[in-house]
């Protein structure tokens, strides 16, 4: 009886985990995740030998991650988002179109040097600061908050090590951060850049030409969410011009940590020990300078997402242990054979739409689990791994339910009192999000048989 009960369990529990997730974006997602994942353990489709497993693919992903965390929250200490919000205003010189680029230009760099969740966190708030100080009117703000969003969450496909997921599946496929990135970055950046220019196209006549000008007082901190890693952080008052070197300082030592992570993958030295690495130097600068000690990383470090990553984990591999992805495997082998162009189209496009079905998390831990048992060849399988990647970090976009950081974002502006309809959303979305996502996809073939 109770093997009966098993498979059916499983299933339950991850529905019922995503559509939790779905229905209330605004609890900690952890949660539902490790009640699924009790649910599959106890049904006994993942053994405590899975467990060992399934802590030895995730753990160097999720150290990581937890390390470029850190990272962001010692740049909150010293003032630096804020300090980043009046950069922006003041490069973009009073014009409305420059604002829009600067703006993606920083929701892609906060996404290289943090994280796309992360990114979603810090960027979105701050943008709330600085078009609320504008005085913008609400159809006149959406432009700047949903290119950044988007830009910021698709900006973790050029470089695997900013996003969990895909470093998690980096280590499935047995692939290293530098291929991934050889591979992948020039691609995906350039399909950056061609979303950029349709959201431009888009927004062109919404987009205000001379913005109203402001003071150059002391720039509030950007207001909590109940969602923000770094809400608690207090930075010391520091000089204008002091701080502007401390932040360049800063900002080409984080380059350098980031760097040095694809050149440890390239030597084979454990990424997430170089990440570590960085994390303490740059912790021991802030205790010398700011004379704040590491022990409140504790309590700032947001803790949820390692288990939300590995409660997830359990419940796909539980999935995986009931048979489907021997079901996804006879489906999809016919749409991955073929030329790299076929593969990488076919994956792509398979994957954004398990991603706006399911989450994109759920979605590119059973594709690329499924990927590896496949049979095959080592290019086919990677060309197919990085168009998952595509199709979960770019595709995923079309529905705001296709990315956490998406789901978290959409309350974020909602707290920041930005009316956007799921209406709104998909008029633009169903728009540039297709496109960019099949541009990209060719890129990718083309550019991969370029290499090889």
């Amino acid at each position: 009886m109770m093997q009966e009960l098993m498979v059916p369990i499983t299933i339950l529990a991850f529905l019922c985990t995503i559509s939790f997730i779905f229905w209330r974006p605004h609890v900690n997602e952890a949660i539902p995740a490790t009640v699924g994942a009790l649910a599959v353990i106890l049904s006994g489709d993942v053994s405590f030998t899975d467990l060992g497993v399934i802590t030895e693919t995730i753990g160097g992903a999720a150290v990581t991650i937890m390390a470029t965390i850190v990272m962001a929250i010692v740049l909150e200490s010293f003032g630096f988002f804020s300090w980043a919000a009046e950069r922006l205003l003041e490069k973009a010189q009073g014009s409305g179109i420059r604002l829009f680029w600067l703006t993606n230009l920083f929701c892609f760099l906060m996404t290289l040097f943090v994280n796309n969740d992360g990114s979603i966190l810090i960027t979105t708030p701050i943008l709330l600061m600085l078009l609320g100080r504008l005085r913008l009117k609400n159809h006149q703000k959406i432009p700047y908050l949903l290119s950044g969003a988007l830009i910021a969450t698709a900006s973790s496909a050029p470089i695997g090590v900013s996003n969990i997921v895909n470093l998690i599946a980096l280590k499935i496929v047995h692939m290293d951060l530098y291929m991934h990135t050889a591979m992948m970055f020039v691609p995906a950046s350039l399909g950056l850049a061609f979303l950029a220019l349709l959201l431009f196209a888009m927004f062109y006549r919404t987009l205000p030409r001379k913005l109203p000008s402001v003071g150059r007082g002391a720039w509030i901190h950007p207001p909590a969410t109940g969602h923000h890693p770094l809400k608690e952080a207090e930075p010391r008052r520091i000089p204008r011009e002091k701080q502007t070197r401390i932040m360049r300082s800063i900002l080409i030592f984080v380059f350098c940590v980031r760097a040095s992570l694809f050149v440890a993958s390239y030597i084979h030295f454990p990424v997430s020990l170089m990440a570590v690495i960085g994390s303490l130097f740059l912790l021991a600068w802030r205790w010398i300078y700011l004379k704040i000690s590491p022990a409140d990383m504790v309590r700032k470090t947001p803790w949820y997402i390692l288990v939300f990553a590995f409660s997830m984990y359990v419940i796909i591999y539980g999935l995986r242990n009931i048979g489907l992805t021997e079901w996804l495997i006879h489906f999809m082998q016919p749409l991955v054979a073929g030329s790299l162009l076929h593969a990488s189209v076919m994956m792509g496009l398979l994957l954004s739409v398990l991603s706006n079905l399911f989450n994109n998390h759920p979605a590119l831990m059973v594709g690329t689990l499924t990927l590896t048992n496949m049979g095959l060849d080592p290019l086919t399988l990677k060309i197919a791994y990085l168009a998952a990647v595509i199709g979960g970090d770019i595709g995923s976009l079309l529905l705001p339910i296709g990315t956490l950081a998406t789901l978290m974002w959409m309350h974020i502006v909602k707290k920041g009192k930005v009316k956007i309809s799921w209406k709104d959303y998909l008029k633009v979305t169903s728009t540039v999000i297709p496109i960019t996502l099949v541009f990209t996809l060719v890129l990718l073939a083309y550019w991969v048989q370029w290499l090889f």
